[in-house]
């Protein structure tokens, strides 16, 4: 197989905006650049969002580049606005995405005087690379922890990530599970549904009044890349951010669904045991417990440091034990507004590689 110059793995929005610089970069469509979609249809992870979640409330839509996102109507699905905006930028800018493809494995690709990546997909299909970007996000990685007597409970346990509607719980009894805006959000459904909720954090609740501005933005992306950059695994959102005090959040925890009882200790047939010993008898289990970054098809490339990291470059997109492959969506471009920014800066960085920045990088890797 003759390799294409750049392949990007994931059509979200990190992947999309990847493929418009290397365009705009230099590097053709279906010649050169090829991204590879796991999804059945244009929309990334937010195609998979819960219908409940609205235009209006959803967090983190941004336009990507050369396209503007026009507004819609505030109560339409998010899934369906993203869905509709990603497949019209899909077309209007020839993004070459191909479909269903799951990237089951990256690895080093033998050939004369070079090695360039092999990438190959669960139904066996094919590409050599001379780069890769990878954008795969986390939505096919939810976290689920782990606590004693989690297989006793004979109620309902879900994820996030398998959230369909908060009227389903009308008249339950609900535990929510995790510190992150995603279990505010969830608390504040369930209760407007009639559900009878509960919620549980591992610790107080990080509420913060100071705006997140630029200044606040800047800070966030700091310390997240001191870690990455010393091969740490990343904060969690909530964990770099906190949670931001909004009326809405202030109403909430004045009525008293937004203040956490505090960590859980066990589960039993019939509910849950807090740390303070207090009993909850319950009906189902929501755990908000958010996800990590999907990197288990680079297993090959053996990426992970003792930290159980990946080393990242001072760009914040260059993995450092492999300078043929670019990471987006992880680390400090994991957010919403830093994804669109992480997909420029891969693209720039994968362009100047290929035009020979890389080139004594290249040869190092060599054994």
């Amino acid at each position: 197989m003759e390799a294409l110059r750049t392949v990007v793995v994931g059509a979200g929005q990190a992947g999309l905006s990847a493929a418009y610089w290397l365009a705009r970069r230099g590097l053709a469509p279906w010649s050169d650049v090829v991204v590879l979609d796991a999804n059945a249809g244009p929309g990334g992870a937010w195609r998979h969002r819960w219908d409940s979640l609205t235009f209006d409330a959803a967090h983190g839509l941004h336009p990507l580049p050369g396209l503007p996102l026009e507004a819609p109507e505030p109560r339409e699905p998010a899934s369906a606005v993203v869905s509709r905006y990603y497949g019209a930028y899909e077309r209007e800018l020839g993004i070459p995405v191909i479909r269903p493809v799951r990237v089951s494995s990256v690895s080093h690709a033998e050939a004369p005087r070079r090695r360039p990546l092999l990438v190959r997909a669960g139904d066996g299909r094919e590409w050599l690379a001379e780069t890769v970007i990878s954008a795969a996000g986390t939505w096919d990685r939810p976290h689920w922890p782990s606590y004693p007597g989690q297989r006793l409970f004979r109620g309902r346990q879900l994820h996030t990530h398998d959230f369909v509607s908060a009227e389903e719980f009308r008249g339950q009894r609900v535990l929510v599970v995790g510190g992150g805006t995603s279990a505010l959000q969830f608390l504040l459904q369930l209760d407007a549904a009639g559900a009878r909720t509960a919620w549980s954090t591992r610790r107080a609740p990080d509420f913060t009044a100071a705006p997140f501005d630029a200044d606040w933005g800047i800070d966030v992306e700091r310390r997240v890349g001191e870690r990455t950059r010393a091969g740490l695994p990343p904060l969690s959102v909530v964990a770099a951010t906190g949670l931001p005090l909004t009326e809405q959040y202030r109403a909430g925890i004045e009525a008293g669904v937004l203040v956490s009882r505090g960590p859980l200790a066990r589960l039993t047939p019939t509910g849950a045991v807090l740390a303070d010993g207090t009993e909850l008898a319950l009906d189902a289990i929501l755990w908000a417990t958010g996800f990590r970054a999907s990197l288990s098809h680079l297993a090959p490339l053996r990426l992970r440091e003792p930290g159980g990291g990946v080393m990242m470059g001072d760009d914040g997109v260059s993995a450092v034990r492999e300078p043929r492959l670019f990471l987006v969506g992880y680390g400090a471009s994991a957010s919403t507004v830093g994804a669109t920014r992480a997909g420029r800066a891969a693209a720039v960085a994968a362009t100047r590689f290929l035009a020979g920045a890389g080139r004594d990088a290249r040869l190092a890797s060599v054994p």
